[in-house]
């Protein structure tokens, strides 16, 4: 687990609400970042059911862009609990050196997958 998840929600806030028409909320517990009006892109979890992890989840383009993450570095990603089978990856932010740029690229790109075409058309990432 992270011995500071407040620095790590802070880091994701930043990059999170840099995000056009992105907002917050907390559910079950945890920060869930969300496109205004719209679905969700990213999300912090620490100790989440007790699972000893602290990790960003973000959305994937599907199963086979998430099993592919996983198998080229399973330190770093996994299928989290309920949301894994929805194509929604794990990035764990308690490893050594924590790659804050990496997360934000998975960010943006998880961005881009749930935002409407109507935004996508008016910011480019």
């Amino acid at each position: 687990m992270s011995p500071d998840p407040e620095a790590d929600i802070a880091k994701l806030r930043i990059i999170a609400l840099a995000l056009p028409d992105a907002a917050e909320k907390v559910s079950h517990g945890q920060p869930f970042f969300f496109i205004e009006k719209g679905k969700g892109f990213a999300q912090y979890w620490h100790d989440h059911h007790h699972d000893g992890a602290s990790a960003v989840m973000v959305k994937t383009s599907g199963r086979e862009e998430q099993a592919m993450l996983i198998e080229i570095d399973p330190e770093l990603y996994y299928s989290p609990a309920y949301i894994g089978p929805s194509g929604w990856i794990a990035i764990r932010t308690d490893v050594p050196q924590t790659d804050w740029d990496h997360i934000a690229d998975k960010v943006a790109q998880s961005w881009r997958l749930v935002a409407p075409a109507k935004l996508l058309r008016t910011h480019t990432l």
